[in-house]
């Protein structure tokens, strides 16, 4: 996405216009003639920063030795100069320093004009960019300013200050310092607004230029504005030096004077709405250095996926994160942080989705994960499974998020990335663009060398479970080819019992809906039958897709009643229902359609029944003899059983009961017919896929 530069509104044109037209600016940029040379602004900015914050009345009581709080706040600062090389730099800059100084302390004691004592510093640094002017004006003022604080701290326990003081008449004005109240607090005010300005003017010129170039539009327009901001900001330092500079020597009168507080309240309003304009041009030009890294990160994730590995730690530190200065993942197992080495050379299956995983997904993920760690030596148990939670990083983290990050990441067992800032922008875009992450779980598989082998390994995790390592596409084929539609297909694992009922011979009837009245009518007339017919049918009710409380409510009366069997969990209902759509997705993904697929047409028929408002069922016995129906048609061939009673001792009773189904009423099983007319023009009908909300 583009970055829209930041347009100015009238009023922030109005307040850089009020300096930036006439003879002023013209002046400002006569004087700016670079020559070149470059140093290191920010060690100096510190230093007159360190020099600021410590000359406020009442920050050090400085008596005797330092305390250990001040020594080590010395040693700190020393530190800091002597990391970033700035004794070389100050050997080099003193004399410009002191000159700037002198030339603040000359020109603001006689009381001259402010905008001409501005240009006069503007000569002596001509020759020098827009950031180091600002500097080493700043760093010159810390100069005057800090003498003056460093006396009048001194001046009661050390005798040289005290003579100094002295002269400078400074007890006097110490003496009265509730006066001075008012003034101390706007010089401090506008010397915070002068920092800030300057803070953002270097960052401007420390921006990548491998990001943002000099003739980036967003850039322009910043920069075409700090010269303006360069001015305002030194202007402001001789109007502060005047304020100090005026107290040594005045008498009560100019010490009790509130003008001079208003004024420099006045100057620091507009420094800081000066800060404020450039900061909004700041953030633009990040927005746009970080879309520039986000391609720049994005590509490179593209390339490395294209590249063989010889293990997947490559490809980890890509997804999940490439520093070292902690550990990136959580263990479910153990509750501790760990480091991406526990996954080298592992089938890595991630996880990914919102902090809105479903209950019903996440405990049947965990049981399938606890299944396959009850035989960790079986090579389907060799994987390792890593969450991956992506959120939408447009809005920010609150605390109601965290909660729910770590309400996930506590229920799971397996690993999962530390949190959710971990991971990187251009792996949320990968995952969305190259994986087709939209809400919906995914289950990317990623073989010991970091390969993809399977975008989405989902769909078969639900289907065969762990039975599906190392769950490749090419595992995926395989096992349909084993496949045929039968009852172990359907409703594998979701209840033991199903499995107990096909090894004893027994007829099972699955059937599903909301209606309590035909339930009632089917599952009474149903078993009525299979006494007449001897035999012994075992009923089992597995509602519909996305069980709310209706199918709760018939779940307790089913049971109560004794109609039927019934699922104890809600969460098992669900898992018939999305092994099922699973199925439909792994056929779709291998190109299979109900054209050209038997066990494609099943799914579908089973799926539409679920679409449909009636009740259906499914009866079967072993794995060899299946039919199915739906609701109203399925009762009445029972409820005709008399007309294919003899059928059904010959044929046996699921194929009499597929004949009669096919019979009394073609298509009525649910397929999907290749050809349909229409009933009021005759012509062919289009046949297409409807999805429904699952709230309807």
């Amino acid at each position: 996405m583009a970055v829209v530069p930041h347009k100015m509104s009238r009023g922030e044109r109005h307040m850089f216009a009020s300096s930036d037209d006439g003879a002023m600016m013209k002046q400002i940029q006569a004087t700016h003639s670079p020559d070149g040379r470059e140093f290191a602004v920010k060690p100096l900015l510190h230093i007159a920063e360190d020099v600021f914050q410590r000359s406020r009345p009442g920050v050090l009581a400085i008596g005797g030795e330092p305390t250990g709080a001040q020594q080590a706040q010395l040693d700190a600062l020393e530190d800091k100069v002597l990391e970033n090389g700035l004794h070389e730099t100050l050997e080099i800059l003193s004399f410009t320093i002191n000159k700037i100084a002198c030339e603040i302390s000359c020109k603001c004691s006689g009381g001259g004009d402010a905008h001409a004592t501005t240009m006069s510093i503007f000569n002596i640094v001509s020759s020098y960019s827009w950031d180091a002017k600002v500097v080493l004006a700043l760093a010159a003022f810390a100069v005057n300013y800090g003498e003056f604080w460093l006396v009048s701290q001194l001046y009661l326990t050390n005798p040289l200050a005290k003579a100094v003081a002295l002269l400078k008449q400074l007890p006097d004005i110490l003496e009265r310092a509730d006066a001075l109240k008012t003034r101390f607090e706007a010089l401090s005010n506008l010397i915070r607004a002068m920092m800030e300005v300057a803070k953002c003017i270097v960052e401007f010129k420390e921006l990548p230029s491998q990001y943002i170039s000099h003739d980036t539009p967003e850039l322009l327009t910043a920069t075409a504005h700090i010269p303006t901001a360069v001015y305002w900001t030194i202007r402001s330092i001789v109007a502060c030096a005047t304020q100090i500079i005026g107290l040594i020597g005045m008498g009560h009168e100019y010490i009790a004077s509130t003008t001079e507080a208003w004024e420099l309240s006045s100057m620091a309003h507009k420094v800081t709405n000066i800060h404020s304009h450039l900061m909004k041009q700041l953030t633009v030009c990040y927005q746009h250095i970080d879309e520039k890294r986000h391609i720049e990160a994005y590509q490179a994730l593209i390339r490395l996926f294209e590249i063989v590995h010889i293990d997947n730690m490559k490809i980890l530190r890509a997804l999940i994160y490439a520093k070292d200065d902690q550990l990136p993942l959580f263990d479910g197992n153990t509750k501790r942080r760990a480091s991406l080495d526990v996954l080298r050379r592992k089938n890595v299956l991630l996880l990914i989705s919102d902090l809105e995983l479903s209950h019903e997904e996440l405990s049947m993920l965990e049981q399938m994960y606890h299944e396959a760690r009850q035989h960790p030596t079986r090579l389907e148990s060799q994987y390792e499974v890593v969450w991956m939670p992506v959120v939408d990083r447009s809005t920010p983290w609150n605390e109601e998020k965290q909660k729910a990050f770590e309400r996930l990441q506590g229920m799971m067992p397996w690993y999962s990335v530390y949190h959710p800032s971990l991971i990187d922008l251009a792996v949320i875009r990968y995952t969305k663009e190259v994986w087709h992450f939209n809400k919906k779980p995914l289950l990317v598989v990623l073989d010991p060398q970091g390969k993809v082998v399977n975008p989405n390994a989902l769909h078969m995790m639900w289907i065969w479970g762990s039975l599906a390592f190392p769950f490749t596409s090419a595992r995926e084929e395989a096992l349909w080819k084993e496949e045929s539609w039968r009852l172990e297909l359907l409703a594998d694992a979701i209840d033991p019992v199903i499995l107990s009922w096909i090894a004893q011979g027994k007829f099972i009837c699955l059937y599903g809906g909301e209606d309590m009245d035909w339930i009632r009518k089917f599952t009474t007339t149903a078993q009525a039958v299979a006494r007449a017919a001897g035999i012994t049918m075992e009923m089992l009710y597995v509602g519909k897709s996305s069980p709310k409380e209706k199918v709760r409510k018939n779940n307790v009366m089913v049971q109560s009643e004794s109609l039927s069997h019934v699922l104890p969990d809600l969460t098992l209902i669900w898992f018939f229902w999305v092994r099922l759509e699973s199925m439909w997705h792994s056929k779709v993904q291998h190109n299979r359609t109900v054209e050209n697929d038997a066990i494609m047409q099943e799914i579908v028929t089973m799926l539409s029944f679920d679409g449909s408002e009636q009740g259906w069922a499914v009866v079967s016995r072993a794995s060899a003899e299946m039919t199915k129906a739906k609701g109203e048609t399925i009762l009445k061939s029972f409820m005709e059983f008399d007309e294919w009673k003899e059928l059904a001792q010959e044929k046996g009773f699921v194929p009499a009961l597929n004949d009669y189904l096919r019979l009394i009423l073609p298509g009525s099983t649910g397929s999907i017919p290749d050809r349909v007319v229409c009933a009021e023009c005759g012509r062919p009908m289009e046949k297409f896929i409807m999805y429904r909300c699952c709230t309807d």
